[in-house]
């Protein structure tokens, strides 16, 4: 379960009535939802909060480093589950992402030879593939 809330609340973040809705809609687990998604969700909880200030609000959540921005290939999605080693896995046919936590280290992998001089700090890893449902569907 992504413990966003607590962690804002630690930060001493301003939480107004329209951040906390935001804030509610991203946590939990698995969560990977676009903007617009975002939006929909504050709305039905809140009907009076805006498109700008929720964009704003996820702009701000991913330049504190308490939310992360996905891109696959479609339109980002935002995972709250930014305090803790993963990867994801995307379904390429419905877009569906999940987190995935593969052994070893993704920086491990990566020989000096392929690093170029560079002090690589993180590495990102996607996995991309079909879901169960976009593989019934043939």
């Amino acid at each position: 379960m992504s413990d966003l809330l607590e962690r804002l609340r630690g930060r001493g973040w301003r939480m107004t009535a329209q951040r906390r809705v935001v804030a509610e809609v991203l946590d939990g687990e698995h969560v990977h939802l676009t903007a617009d998604e975002v939006l929909a969700r504050a709305t039905a909880r809140l009907p009076e909060i805006s498109r700008a200030t929720v964009y704003n609000t996820l702009g701000e959540l991913v330049t504190l480093g308490e939310v992360i921005e996905v891109s696959t290939g479609r339109a980002k999605r935002y995972d709250p589950n930014a305090h803790h080693p993963h990867q994801h896995l995307v379904c390429s046919g419905c877009g569906a992402i999940r987190d995935v936590h593969p052994a070893g280290d993704p920086l491990a992998e990566l020989p000096p030879s392929e690093r170029f001089g560079f002090t690589v700090s993180e590495a990102e890893v996607t996995y991309r593939g079909l879901c169960p449902d976009c593989v019934a569907r043939g």
